[in-house]
């Protein structure tokens, strides 16, 4: 038998290894065509992916949270639409933060008239689809997401044991992006439009074929599909994100995927939580364990 002093020690050197395991926690400050910014952090590494929300917005959220801002360290980026670069350089001038994302969005940033400040050439870094890299805690996968930017990537993030993707600004499911649904313990998914809403609402013409195109945005029916069909065991969390203002609503947005969850006897709540992420609105800091 262990004698007390040594059981002790061991209890000790197990507290100590559980200390040194870095939790990974999640917010979104901002999904919708308003802004995009969701922020990935532990005790001492984070990293901003897309940066469409004001940088004064931002500095609000951090204090209100009880944040530094001067702790965020790297910033990914999905794509070169305004609504989630437009802060991106003067964010990444002002505290010297290195940008990823690849260099076709790199080129598109560059030439977005809604990006005032460009990013300074020390801080432009590239990065390849299908090729992993490592960014201090975080080891990093981008994959190709369909969409009519210069050029799209969603985001597979590895931390602590914990495997979290965003997908966002989707105009149809490949199946890469099968794969890397069915690897989440944490996904953000976009769920942007009802057809039904979007078909009968006041849109133009041009911009309803826009977004039900292939290159498009994701309706919460194929949003629900994606998730029914992929979704393993291991899948722990979902945010649905990128909600229209217009022809959505966050509450039809969660219905509708449920019900399709279920059809595939799959029970939300149950087998994984499953949320709607405010337009404008920060979430509550997500631990993900």
């Amino acid at each position: 038998p262990i004698k007390s002093s040594a059981a002790s020690d061991v209890y000790k050197r197990q507290l100590c290894m559980k200390i040194k395991i870095k939790m990974l926690r999640f917010i979104s400050f901002g999904s919708g065509s308003s802004g995009n910014c969701y922020y990935l952090f532990t005790e001492t590494d984070s990293l901003l992916i897309d940066v469409g929300v004001g940088i004064r917005t931002l500095k609000k959220h951090f204090h209100n949270y009880g944040l530094r801002f001067e702790d965020v360290h790297k910033i990914l980026i999905t794509h070169d639409h305004a609504d989630h670069v437009k802060s991106v350089g003067s964010l990444s001038n002002d505290y010297h933060l290195p940008v990823y994302t690849t260099r076709k969005v790199h080129s598109g940033i560059e030439n977005n008239y809604c990006v005032r400040k460009k990013i300074n050439g020390a801080n432009v870094h590239v990065v390849e689809k299908g090729v992993p890299f490592v960014l201090g805690e975080f080891r990093i996968t981008p994959f190709g997401v369909p969409h009519d930017s210069t050029d799209n990537v969603g985001y597979q993030v590895e931390c602590g044991g914990v495997t979290f993707s965003l997908i966002t600004d989707v105009g149809h499911v490949t199946d890469e992006m099968h794969d890397f649904i069915g690897r989440a313990n944490y996904l953000v998914l976009e769920a942007n439009h009802d057809e039904e809403m979007l078909k009968q609402g006041p849109y133009p013409q041009y911009l309803k074929d826009r977004i039900l195109g292939p290159n498009g945005h994701l309706s919460n029916t194929s949003c629900g599909k994606a998730l029914a069909e992929n979704a393993t065991e291991a899948l722990r969390h979902v945010w649905l994100c990128h909600l229209s203002e217009e022809n959505n609503h966050p509450e039809l947005a969660r219905k509708t995927v449920e019900q399709i969850l279920r059809s595939y006897g799959i029970v939300a709540g149950k087998d994984f939580i499953l949320e709607v992420l405010k337009r404008k609105t920060p979430s509550e800091i997500y631990k993900l364990v």
